[in-house]
């Protein structure tokens, strides 16, 4: 339980720096939510589908990867894009990011399958 704590703590960290970056750079628009939960989806594809033992994978899987993606701002976000009546930018956001974590994850896994 340590260990996924200290994982999920590396991940998290990791996330907020990527986002304090996205916000100088995007402002008006959650650029780094979508990267970071886009490359999260690609990492547990490759972690799913490696071979690891459980209890890297528990580390890596679920904690690293559950603190640097994250559900909560990714929904937040789109709200928030609602709300400013930023509708097409708001549905664009919703599918953009579910249809880029499906492709990396199955990316992911197509990746660790060609290299073992």
């Amino acid at each position: 339980m340590i260990l996924i704590g200290i994982g999920a703590g590396i991940g998290a960290v990791i996330r907020y720096m990527i986002t304090m970056a996205g916000k100088k750079w995007a402002q008006t628009f959650p650029v780094a939510t979508l990267i970071i939960n886009t490359v999260g989806a690609f990492i547990a594809g490759v972690l799913a589908t490696a071979m690891l033992p459980a209890t890297w994978s528990l580390i890596l899987l679920t904690g690293f990867c559950g603190g640097f993606t994250t559900f909560s701002t990714y929904m937040t976000d789109t709200l928030v894009l609602f709300r400013e009546h930023r509708w097409l930018s708001g549905c664009l956001y919703y599918l953009g990011t579910a249809i880029l974590g499906v492709l990396a994850v199955l990316i992911g896994a197509f990746v660790t399958r060609m290299m073992s």
